[in-house]
């Protein structure tokens, strides 16, 4: 299933707006904070499907029932540009494991995209909910291979992918062709890539944005 959030009305179409916003990227300050504001909210939203149980708390003055989280999920996020979502899914979560994957483009000297996934570490995942935290989705194929990365360490019980931003193609992508049914819960979908695969209008290079320019 997927979840286009930015259909409906809320503060979450201010930080959209301003990650796209030329003119305030030029702030990473506020470029990161922004997309973990993302990460929060996006993480308050798919806290609303996780399973609960009835709790009883000592209060002060006496006892009061709450429903809690029958358990913490595990984020994964894609390095680097992930790194701003999770601390904001982490906010949310404040007691989950945590996942990092490295995954890059590498230069082919063609219009063909070769994604490579260097870089792994993960808790066991068998049996249990699963996000993964990439801010754009264009293509989709390195989230596709981050996917399949982390299922070497167990088969999660559920499995959530969260994006501030994704391209049409990206999502028909990931829901036709991922090996296990996932939920998408993304802040806004663009209609158009480029010619270099980058999501139009979309924002630019999120990691650069954030953490600076690579080689």
């Amino acid at each position: 299933m997927v979840h286009e959030l930015g259909k409906k009305s809320s503060i979450l179409n201010h930080f959209i707006a301003e990650i796209r916003d030329e003119a305030i990227q030029k702030d990473p300050l506020r470029f990161r904070r922004n997309l973990e504001r993302i990460g929060e909210i996006l993480g308050y939203e798919i806290s609303k499907t996780l399973e609960y149980k009835s709790t009883a708390i000592k209060t002060p003055l006496g006892e009061a029932n709450a429903e809690l989280m029958a358990e913490q999920p595990v984020i994964a996020s894609i390095l680097r540009a992930g790194l701003t979502m999770h601390s904001g899914l982490l906010n949310t979560f404040d007691r989950a494991e945590n996942a990092f994957v490295s995954a890059y483009r590498r230069p082919t000297g063609t219009d063909e995209i070769d994604v490579m996934v260097e870089y792994k570490a993960c808790p066991d995942l068998s049996n249990k909910t699963l996000i993964i935290a990439d801010p754009m989705l264009a293509t989709g194929l390195s989230m596709a291979l981050v996917f399949e990365a982390l299922l070497k360490n167990g088969t999660p019980r559920k499995i959530h992918i969260a994006a501030a931003i994704a391209s049409r193609d990206a999502i028909n992508m990931l829901t036709k062709n991922l090996p296990i049914p996932a939920d998408i819960w993304v802040g806004a979908i663009d209609e158009k890539l480029n010619s270099k695969s980058y999501i139009v209008p979309g924002l630019g290079d999120a990691g650069d944005l954030a953490y600076g320019v690579k080689l």
